[in-house]
This record gives structure tokens, sequence and C-alpha cells, in this order.
């Protein structure tokens, strides 16, 4: 068991049943009354983003978590298959519980959260800047540089995200896989 002064972000906990992981947290000791720490928990299970509040030193379930290497490689009726790297054993996920599954692609490598007590996968995590080809987009036109102008553009997994005027097709791309932004050209 561990209390409140040990929570970190990243840190995976069992609150009311379910399991979350922190995501940002916050030590406070107002003036007046007893100190607390304020979290944001996203759960597991969902990836809703929760807000709570703890007592200090209160005490909490960790749980304990290992990732492990996986890679995409194919989408049938039972979910999404990936293969472990180094053993080459095979699991199938369901849509619900891969983040950025607008940007997997097969021969993708990504990570795979595991309880580490029970052995069942919890989330599928891309990693976190992800090369892109620029499938479609309108050209730029010249001179019209005196602002930070952006403009839409067709990636190959299918989706749209804003880029700068003098992307063209065929160009590749670094893309956030978090905020799904545009961050620069690939070398």
């Amino acid at each position: 068991m561990a209390t409140t002064a040990d929570i970190k972000n990243g840190l995976t906990i069992e609150f009311n049943g379910k399991l979350y992981q922190v995501v940002y947290f916050q030590h406070v000791k107002p003036g007046k009354g007893a100190a607390f720490v304020r979290t944001k928990l996203k759960s597991l299970e969902n990836g809703r983003v929760i807000e709570n509040t703890f007592n200090s030193g209160v005490k909490i379930n960790t749980i304990r978590i290992e990732r492990r290497p996986y890679q995409f490689l194919y989408k049938d009726d039972m979910g999404y298959n990936f293969m472990h790297l180094e053993t080459f054993e095979q699991i199938s996920m369901p849509e619900a519980l891969i983040e950025g599954i607008e940007f997997l692609k097969e021969g993708q490598e990504v990570e795979i959260v595991f309880h580490a007590e029970n052995e069942t996968a919890l989330t599928c995590e891309l990693p976190p800047f992800i090369i892109a080809e620029v499938t479609y987009t309108e050209p730029g036109l010249k001179g019209d540089t005196s602002t930070n102008a952006l403009k839409p553009a067709t990636i190959e997994s299918g989706i749209s995200i804003m880029v700068p005027l003098f992307i063209e097709i065929g160009e590749k791309i670094k893309v956030d896989t978090r905020t799904k932004e545009y961050v620069e050209r690939a070398k």
C-alpha cells in the first residue's frame, strides 16, 4: 500500500474498484486546513478522465504494470492483432483499448500495457510521434506567408490534419499522435 505522497504522473492505481492512471497531480497545502492532493485520473477501461481529490496521507492501492513491445499485424472481426517483438506471441485487442487508432498502420510498433499480476492487456499506446506521407493537400499560394497560415492535408492513414502552406503531396511529415498536430518535415 502506498500513500498520497507516492502519487506521480503515470502511476496506475485502483480507485472505486476500477483501474486508473494518474495523468496530473498537484499537492496543495492551504493556509488553513489540511493538505490534499488534486488529481486527474484516466480510466484504463474506457479512456475517460475524471478529477478526484485525495486527503493527504490517505492509503491508495497501486497496481504494477508492464510495458511490452508489440507490432501491429492486421485487423479482423475479432479485433486488432498484434505480435510480441521478442517471443512472437500474438494477441487480439478490441478497438476501445487502443489510443490513437487512426494513426495505426500495418507493421507499426506499439507498446501494450499489461496488468502484471493477472496478465491482462489494459491499453495499447502508439509512439508519441509518427512519420506519415501526405496523400492529398491543396497547393499553397505563393506569397501568402505573412502569418502562420495552415491548410488541411490528408495523410496515408486517411485522417486530415492542418499543415503549413509549403507542404505538398508526397512529402513525409512528423505528426504528434497525442494532439493530432503537424510537428515538422521528416528528415
